[in-house]
């Protein structure tokens, strides 16, 4: 069954029961309401009957009792010996089949009949002309009252089905308020399943209601999948691309070799010496893609020395290279939660960097600010434009690339550090003026101080 046909199911036998209940509680709320207000009525007509039966001793018992005759009713008078029926007065002989009994007390009753309206009687003992104590039975039928009664239920028939019918339209109504917008999402997903097209729905002028956060929720989430479809579709692209020129020039000195390499020596020794680079970057270029991709993913964290990390680094580029590296630190211990290796990943991204497109020093300064630990690496290069800066850390971005190809740059050294910044819940930015260098400044919290 359909979420709409349930819906509409579920509200209109809710309706009908709670129709139901309260017409059922009117209905018999007036029906005891209506006996209560008959009995009432017998009782002070009985009342009065026997008052002027106590005022009027010289006129005939059997006459006085004619006149308060109910016109669909009987009276009778009941002796105490075996029920014996003193006088019965009535206009229809059938009503004499009704029970009658003595009494010695007060007392009011409703008889039951089938296929005909009820009788209500009042029992009353009263002194009989012989000074006898009889029982005065008093009854009516109760025929206005049952034409009542069946005129309310055919009203409150034909009342339920008014509400009835308001209330299924209402459901299909409620359903369909429901069920658009999620049809409506179904249809976005299988679309954007079927044909990419990464479909959003419209949310403009929409109560803000649960419904519109469901849809709110959904446009997020194609904005997200959207964002990293075409990051990945751009990270596999630009990959491609930059495998494709070395592959290229590989073949080509593959080439080169082959038809011409076995006499010429020179031409020799330069083709080994241009495939061996290019495969070097190669190589150089995909270890970087697996670290970035690697690096999504937090590591294991622990609690870590930061100015330790950075002059182990330090000591290894200043063993390495010919160049000075300067360390500044006021603290010999600043310690901060996270993975060691990911760390120096990152200032042996920043150093070199530094070293490559610079011929100056390079400085590195680890100082305290409030609750964090700031690390800068500046170099003294030609600077990067402003315009450049905030680009530098997308992946395969380079500057001026021709340059940069001679360094053996591949575009994924800051993409790398950004990512690993990140994981730490830090923050890596760069200030620069054109020749006059740059600074790379990373920030992390601190959790502990030596």
């Amino acid at each position: 069954m359909k979420l709409s046909a349930k819906i509409r199911l579920f509200s209109s036998l809710f309706m009908l029961v709670l129709i139901l209940l309260v017409n059922t509680s009117i209905y018999y709320l007036f029906k005891n309401i209506s006996i209560n207000s008959e009995l009432d009525e017998m009782t002070s007509q009985t009342n009065e009957i026997v008052k002027t039966l106590n005022s009027n001793p010289e006129i005939a018992r059997s006459e006085l009792l004619r006149a308060y005759l109910p016109t669909d009713g009987m009276i009778r008078v009941i002796e105490e010996n075996d029920d014996r029926l003193l006088l019965t007065l009535t206009k229809k002989d059938s009503f004499t089949e009704l029970p009658a009994s003595f009494v010695k007390t007060e007392s009011n009753s409703i008889i039951h009949l089938e296929n005909q309206a009820n009788f209500v009687t009042i029992s009353k003992p009263i002194i009989w002309e012989n000074g006898e104590i009889v029982t005065l039975q008093v009854y009516k039928q109760l025929v206005a009252h049952t034409e009542t009664m069946q005129t309310l239920f055919y009203v409150l028939i034909v009342a339920s089905a008014i509400m009835l019918i308001p209330t299924i339209i209402a459901g299909v109504f409620l359903s369909r308020f429901i069920l658009n917008p999620i049809k409506a999402l179904t249809a976005a997903m299988k679309e954007n399943i079927t044909n990419t097209k990464w479909k959003k729905l419209y949310v403009e002028y929409r109560s803000r209601d649960e419904l519109y956060e469901m849809e709110n929720t959904f446009n997020t989430m194609i904005e997200y999948l959207k964002d990293n479809f075409e990051k990945q579709e751009t990270f596999v692209s630009d990959a491609s691309h930059e495998l494709k020129t070395p592959i290229s020039i590989v073949k080509s000195y593959a080439e080169l070799l082959e038809r011409r390499g076995q006499g010429n020596p020179e031409l020799f020794n330069e083709s080994i010496q241009a495939i061996e680079s290019e495969a070097d970057r190669m190589q150089k270029l995909v270890e970087q893609m697996l670290l970035l991709a690697r690096n999504q993913e937090k590591d294991a964290h622990e609690q870590i020395n930061i100015v330790d990390i950075c002059m182990e680094t330090v000591a290894k580029f200043t063993g390495a290279y010919e160049r000075e590296i300067i360390l500044e630190t006021a603290k010999d211990v600043l310690y901060m939660n996270g993975s060691q290796d990911q760390l120096q990943q990152v200032i042996y991204i920043l150093i070199d960097n530094a070293l490559k497109y610079s011929d100056g020093t390079v400085k590195l300064t680890i100082r305290e600010k409030n609750t964090h630990v700031m690390v800068n690496v500046q170099d003294s290069g030609q600077g990067i434009p402003n315009e450049e800066q905030e680009k530098i850390f997308d992946r395969f971005y380079r500057m001026e690339k021709s340059r940069n190809r001679d360094l053996g740059g591949t575009g994924l050294g800051l993409s790398i550090a950004k990512t690993i910044v990140a994981a730490h819940d830090g923050s890596l930015r760069v200030t620069s003026e054109a020749g006059k260098g740059s600074t790379f400044m990373m920030e992390f919290p601190i959790v502990k101080e030596g």
